[in-house]
């Protein structure tokens, strides 16, 4: 049976990213520290670091298993926030993920006014990216565009936001109150990448109604979609909600049908009932509330 001080002791050089710091995380001597990771290594006949100067480097098998002690780290502390009823969230943390930062934002500072000890963090990626951080538990809960049926995700419609056409201000188009996919056909476009939501949609409404799309110049962010359009490259494809406005560019309603993203605030299901995430559900529900009586 392995050893759980031994996995523990591994857990904490893969995250501290040294024997000395991952000695101190853990309030023991390195020299200890190090007895206990080379146990694991040699019970075992592998080799889970490359040690380099005073650094290391976690070898494939190493990185592997860095992804179950995360995992395992993340139930120990389900565990005990759920024997201990934890209710009170002047302490803890929670960590966002999130593939746009503009509702992500709105709903970090709804968390913030309402438990101010709580600590928070966001990191940023594609869907496919966040939903790994999730599945992996490196992040708790998530802020996401269009997530697919999963029976491990809960999933919470949190707002809804149309695809628009943005381009400059001299542009033909930016006359017409709506933009038909076929106004587009001939026309350079600047797209998102293709892993991405906004690319997704615009390419299968295209599909649709029949619209080739050949001279497309590819960009990894919607700040790229924005300055590629000022310099004049072509036209971009934006979730309205993650415009920020730019005198010299304007948006215009885009298809014949409104094209829409929906975002969700998911977790994973057998997590919703943690204090800090049932906190992050019950919030973007009530957002949600308002933002619908709003329209």
């Amino acid at each position: 049976m392995i050893n759980i001080t031994h996995l523990r002791a591994f857990h904490a050089v893969a995250t501290e990213g040294s024997f000395s710091k991952a000695a101190r995380a853990l309030n023991v001597g390195q020299p200890t520290l190090s007895s206990q990771v080379k146990a694991l290594e040699t019970g075992y006949g592998v080799r889970l670091f490359d040690r380099r100067g005073r650094g290391v480097q976690l070898t494939d098998l190493g990185r592997s298993l860095a992804e179950v002690t995360n995992r395992l780290t993340s139930l120990q502390e389900e565990a005990e926030a759920l024997l201990a009823g934890t209710e009170n969230l002047a302490h803890g943390s929670l960590t966002i993920g999130a593939d746009s930062p503009s509702d992500a934002m709105d709903l970090l500072a709804g968390l913030r006014h309402r438990y101010p000890g709580l600590a928070l963090k966001i990191t940023m990626g594609n869907m496919e990216s966040v939903l790994a951080d999730l599945r992996d538990y490196r992040v708790d809960a998530a802020l996401l565009s269009n997530v697919p049926i999963d029976n491990q995700l809960h999933a919470l419609p949190f707002r809804r936001a149309p695809l628009v056409l943005v381009a400059r201000r001299d542009h033909p188009l930016t006359k017409r109150r709506r933009v038909n996919l076929m106004d587009l056909s001939g026309q350079p476009l600047v797209l998102r990448e293709r892993r991405s939501v906004t690319r997704d949609l615009f390419e299968r409404a295209a599909m649709r109604v029949g619209l080739t799309l050949n001279d497309v110049l590819e960009v990894e962010s919607r700040e790229a979609v924005r300055a590629a359009v000022v310099a004049g490259l072509g036209l971009g494809v934006v979730i309205a909600s993650e415009h920020e406005p730019h005198r010299e560019l304007v948006t215009v309603p885009l298809g014949s049908d409104t094209i829409e993203v929906t975002e969700y605030a998911v977790c994973l299901r057998g997590r919703r009932r943690l204090s800090n995430i049932r906190a992050f559900l019950e919030l973007a529900a009530q957002m949600a509330d308002a933002s619908a009586r709003q329209s």
